[in-house]
């Protein structure tokens, strides 16, 4: 078996295993202890993740390598941390964008995919941000001010 062969091989496995992960573990109540434990098995085999080549990511997101390649030029894959002047992508990302594209593809959208999926990731950053969940938490038991903006003149 061939070196890209084995590697894809081993990719599409592991990409199996930790959606078999993220499927049980969602089927359990939040505050489940065993909900977290899978989850955070999910985290384990994402971060030891090899990097992976961009035809590998390819053929796991359903896209050309060319609109793969485009797409880490564009900032919505990332390469892998330490990877030098062959280009390899981080799993994490692609995972990210892999659920992503499954969500849009569900909905029955197949154009514009790029620009879809770079406002889903720019939504989850300022979603992660404290400060934001914070306002968020305050607004939802009515706390806070609201501030009308006064006409320009």
């Amino acid at each position: 078996m061939s070196t890209v062969a084995h590697e894809t091989t081993q990719a599409l496995d592991l990409i199996e295993r930790i959606e078999t992960l993220e499927s049980v573990a969602k089927s359990l109540p939040d505050q489940d202890e065993r909900r977290s434990a899978l989850l955070d098995l999910v985290e384990k085999d994402l971060a030891g993740a090899p990097a992976l080549r961009p035809r590998i990511a390819a053929e796991l997101l359903g896209l050309s390598e060319k609109t793969v390649r485009a797409w880490v030029e564009e900032g919505v894959l990332a390469r892998a941390a330490g990877s030098s002047s062959r280009l390899l992508l981080d799993a994490r990302r692609v995972h990210e964008v892999l659920h992503l594209l499954a969500d849009l593809r569900v909905a029955g959208r197949t154009t514009g995919l790029l620009d879809e999926v770079h406002r889903r990731l720019v939504d989850a950053t300022w979603l992660e941000r404290d400060d934001l969940a914070e306002s968020l938490q305050q607004m939802r038991h009515g706390e806070g001010t609201t501030r009308v903006a006064k006409p320009s003149a």
